[in-house]
């Protein structure tokens, strides 16, 4: 049985620009809409199964006042018709509707085991429930949609009722985070937003009234073309006022001003209320506006603003502290709204990165009986000659990476580190370095001071290994490359900074991709999976594999490039492993434990279990990858490293 959760959503900046920018197709002069958009905490958790007809059905309490279970045959006319009705479930069989036409699928079961998203509020609960369905289908029938896929379906079937909604909306599919989503007449952008410090908002159910239906029909009567002042007014709030707005918003977010991000909140609310309000008479909204004037909410906050399509649904506020964001959510309740707290943590959430260097190099003996070849010698572009790990650990350095622990095979090996990234040179030694070296040599030392050592003292495999750094992850995902493996980025931006950037648009276990030959698949882990843009660099991982053969990888590996042409990609040797790795981790250990078994604790076993319960994307790296585990590859790396440009 399979379980699901999607979030509701809360557009921050921008509502009603998705459906405006859509009339680009009729109209070239109007501007592409712009809004940034979050997913909340607050969602539907359900479970999904197949079945010869289309159910849903609830188990959940906060429903039942609500909720009649409902059936209805997998039938496209009568999914259809019900769609067009009244029907509480109209949504759900619009996208089943949809579902059937186009992919002749069977039906569904759908269980509804919690609901803590507000209905009918401005956070887009019709949404929600039509990813959910869209997203049902898509995992029971193995279609392979992508997370955009699943959202146009859902969008689509939301179409097929008397809703009239944008495509803002089904942001709801990405997940808790904020985005940037343009909408360039029927091309749809998405990209994930930095945020530099942790934004506190609070969001209110203001448990009133509101008529979506009645504001977008009284919207779209000024479009494609304004035929009036008011109209020309309302065409330049959502066009060039609005995306105005949302730079400033983007910046302000992306610096952590979170004071100049609440007033614009004050401002993009007086516009609307001056250029958009006017058009329709159910954006009087009283109690959305005595909320936002009230005077013992002003300490609290930096600024509010109406949620979604505005009228009496929801309201939103930026909070001044974690602690106004606490007395705020208290007061609102008291004042009998329902409030709701919603926290955006900083982006750039991969602060620290695990370097594996406990291997003894049996394929490079009899060198590392005395030297370990994270310390091999590497001719670099600057004309310097560094060691592998000092090049490992400057691209992380460049990534954004603040601490980096090394799992060492035992405490003697200590020493050997200490004295490269700690000790200072003898003054004499130093005088003989060009002030560039001198300056690297500085850095190194600092760089020591970034470094945190564990040890694994049995030898269990590398996953085992991994495992020693549980502590030091405190909670957090940690970026986990290979010492025995460089990169050299071709795009400007580090390899490592590549991967940890598809990992916040994503928020899961993550791998960087390299392609290689047929022929080589049998040395490296290698995966498959669903393409998430039109470029062909972020996948969806549908199957993951070690060391497959070539004629396995031949059937079932193959995935087409954005040319066309069949390829075959590896795990390049850098992961972002999320907590969960580390849980399945600890359960592997204790469970080989009790069996009192010597096997091997194994990384790719770990990772695909992780991937099976909540997905794992991969994301090709714009560089090359340099192996130094062998012979003939460390020939290849100290030949050509030096040479590849930055």
């Amino acid at each position: 049985m399979l379980k699901l959760f999607v979030p509701g959503r809360l557009c921050l900046f921008g509502e009603h620009t998705d459906w405006a920018g859509h009339y680009r197709t009729m109209n070239g002069t109007i501007e592409p809409g712009m809004a940034i958009v979050t997913g909340i905490e607050q969602g539907i958790y359900a479970t999904a199964e197949r079945s010869s007809i289309f159910e849903m059905s609830s188990t959940a309490p906060e429903l039942t006042q609500l909720w009649k279970d409902f059936a209805c045959r997998m039938d496209q006319d009568e999914l259809k018709r019900v769609a067009r009705s009244d029907n509480f479930f109209s949504y759900c069989a619009g996208v089943a509707s949809y579902m059937r036409e186009w992919y002749q699928v069977g039906g569904v079961r759908i269980t509804i085991t919690r609901m803590t998203l507000p209905i009918k509020s401005g956070l887009s609960s019709s949404a929600a429930i039509c990813v959910l369905v869209a997203r049902a289908f898509n995992m029971l029938y193995g279609l392979n949609l992508n997370t955009m896929g699943e959202m146009n379906i859902a969008y689509l079937g939301e179409q097929r009722t008397k809703s009239r909604c944008g495509r803002l909306d089904q942001a709801c599919a990405f997940g808790v985070k904020p985005s940037l989503m343009t909408f360039d007449g029927d091309e749809i952008g998405v990209r994930t937003l930095n945020v530099k410090r942790p934004l506190h908002w609070v969001f209110a159910d203001l448990c009133a009234s509101k008529d979506t239906i009645r504001i977008l029909a009284d919207l779209n009567k000024a479009y494609p073309f304004a035929s009036t002042p008011q109209e020309e007014r309302l065409h330049r709030a959502l066009g060039e006022v609005n995306r105005q707005i949302v730079e400033r918003a983007v910046r302000y977010m992306a610096s952590g001003n979170a004071e100049k991000l609440g007033a614009l909140m004050n401002e993009a609310e007086r516009i609307f209320n001056e250029q958009v309000a006017p058009l329709s008479g159910a954006l009087e909204a009283p109690r959305l506006r005595q909320v936002l004037a009230d005077p013992k909410i002003q300490p609290l906050v930096y600024g509010g603003k109406g949620v979604g399509s505005h009228g009496d649904g929801s309201v939103q506020f930026l909070a001044r502290s974690e602690q106004a964001q606490q007395q705020l959510c208290q007061y609102l309740n008291q004042s009998g709204l329902k409030a709701y707290t919603l926290t955006l943590q900083a982006v750039h959430a991969v602060r620290r990165a695990i370097i594996p260097v406990a291997g003894f190099g049996t394929r490079l003996w009899p060198a590392t009986r005395t030297l370990k070849k994270d310390f091999f010698p590497i001719p670099c572009p600057d004309g310097m000659v560094r060691p592998v790990i000092l090049i490992l650990i400057e691209e992380l350095v460049r990534s954004g990476i603040e601490e980096i622990c090394l799992v060492l095979g035992s405490e003697e090996e200590r020493q050997l580190y200490a004295d490269f990234f700690e000790r200072e040179l003898p003054a004499d030694h130093l005088a003989k370095l060009s002030h560039e070296a001198q300056s690297i040599d500085k850095e190194i030392r600092h760089i020591g001071r970034r470094l945190t050592y564990v040890y694994q003292r049995q030898k269990r495999g590398f996953g085992h290994a991994v495992y020693q750094a549980y502590d030091f992850t405190r909670g957090e995902p940690v970026l986990l490359m290979l010492g025995d493996t460089l990169y050299r980025s071709d795009s400007g931006k580090p390899c490592a900074l590549q991967l940890i950037e598809e990992f916040e648009r994503f928020n899961k276990l993550a791998v960087g991709l390299v392609p290689v030959p047929l022929s080589e698949v049998g040395h490296f882990g290698m995966v498959s999976g669903i393409w998430e843009d039109k470029r062909c660099n972020t996948m969806t991982v549908c199957r993951l594999a070690e060391k497959p053969t070539m004629a396995f990888a031949d059937e079932y590996l193959g995935v087409k490039n954005n040319e066309g042409e069949r390829e075959f990609l590896s795990v390049s040797g850098q992961y972002v492993l999320t907590q969960e790795v580390f849980t399945q981790l600890d359960s592997d250990i204790r469970q080989a434990d009790a069996e009192g078994s010597p096997r091997e604790i194994e990384l790719t076993s770990a990772l695909e279990q992780v991937r099976q319960r909540s997905g794992m994307i991969a994301t090709r790296l714009h560089g090359r990858r340099f192996d130094m585990g062998n012979h003939a590859a460390l020939v290849q790396t100290v030949a050509e490293f030096g040479a590849a440009l930055y």
